[in-house]
């Protein structure tokens, strides 16, 4: 007899803001026991020192894991001028010392060097891997880390509050907008050096995640008060929600049942909606991620992702939904 699953059939998003001194995986578990949901999993990793924008997944939605994933980030943060730690946060040794500390006026001048497509160090304490072992585990049993840089992607660097001169109980505070793979605390030792002194992230919170803002998150203890039921059902979105930004394909209820074998469907002459004019497609149309709708529009429901490929639509992964 197959081992019955445990858990509810839950598919779905819910945006938590997550609070300080938490893990990730702590927020999924919790979130997980509120929903009662055979599988959940989040859309990107925030330290416990951080704050802010956690999207959980249930069921379904963690196929789409990977979208958000991928997708634009924004942040808040402070630096504490005058000393670097081997964490890069408040968290760890401090390291380095200096006395310099930057004005404004020099602080501005050197955003601009690290917005578009740069070179970043992780810092040895994160969760990339070193021979198969996590680095933060390495760094913790005091052996010696070597990561290598990597190109990472910042759209937008800017200074959001400057305390005034004397103010030493306060730290500048930031924002930027950046691609995958981007670490905030890396960014602020880098930027502390190129400015002649040393730096620390003394405050991080995450504004965005992909399609998901703050303004769509509940605190995580809000939602465990509601209990497992209708109204912390409220809280949760549907998964199509993480894909608003991709084309979008038509199919029918015959069509469906193809991609659902795992076959691919003749999509020339029919067109794929996006944000700008629908595109017709033909033989020669190749698009590398597509979205196989039932229906179209606001009503549409998710089967397939998927890619156009000599005029038809190829599927790599499909959901097991019923109408949402």
């Amino acid at each position: 007899m197959a081992k019955r699953k445990k858990g509810d059939v839950v598919n779905g998003w819910v945006i938590i803001d997550k609070p300080l001194e938490v893990t990730s995986t702590q927020v999924v578990g919790r979130v997980r026991r509120v929903f009662n949901a055979r599988k959940a999993g989040h859309g990107g990793t925030l330290d416990p020192l951080a704050t802010g924008l956690l999207p959980i997944a249930l069921g379904e939605a963690t196929k789409t894991v990977p979208m958000i994933q991928d997708g634009r980030k924004g942040y808040r943060f402070a630096i504490r001028w005058g000393a670097e730690t081997d964490t890069c946060d408040l968290e760890g040794t401090v390291t380095e010392t200096s006395d310099v500390r930057p004005t404004r006026q020099e602080a501005e001048a050197k955003l601009k060097d690290f917005i578009g497509i740069i070179d970043q160090v992780p810092p040895i304490f994160s969760a990339i891997k070193v021979d198969g072992e996590r680095a933060y585990d390495l760094a913790r049993r005091g052996e010696e880390v070597e990561l290598k840089s990597r190109k990472i992607e910042i759209f937008d660097f800017h200074i959001v509050d400057w305390p005034e001169e004397g103010s030493e109980d306060k730290d500048p505070e930031f924002e930027i907008i950046c691609g995958s793979g981007t670490y905030v605390r890396s960014l602020a030792r880098d930027y502390a050096r190129i400015l002649g002194t040393r730096g620390h992230v003394s405050l991080l919170r995450r504004t965005f995640v992909g399609v998901f803002g703050l303004d769509r998150a509940i605190s995580l203890d809000n939602l465990e008060a509601l209990g497992h039921g209708a109204r912390a059902f409220e809280h949760l979105l549907p998964v199509k929600t993480a894909l608003d930004d991709i084309p979008a394909l038509a199919v029918t209820a015959e069509e469906i049942a193809r991609i659902r074998r795992g076959q691919e469907v003749v999509a020339v002459g029919r067109a794929v909606s996006t944000r700008c004019e629908p595109q017709i497609l033909t033989t020669g149309s190749m698009i590398e991620l597509v979205l196989a709708t039932a229906g179209q529009g606001e009503a549409s429901d998710p089967v397939a992702m998927g890619r156009i490929l000599g005029g038809r639509f190829k599927p790599f992964r499909v959901f097991n939904l019923g109408s949402e």
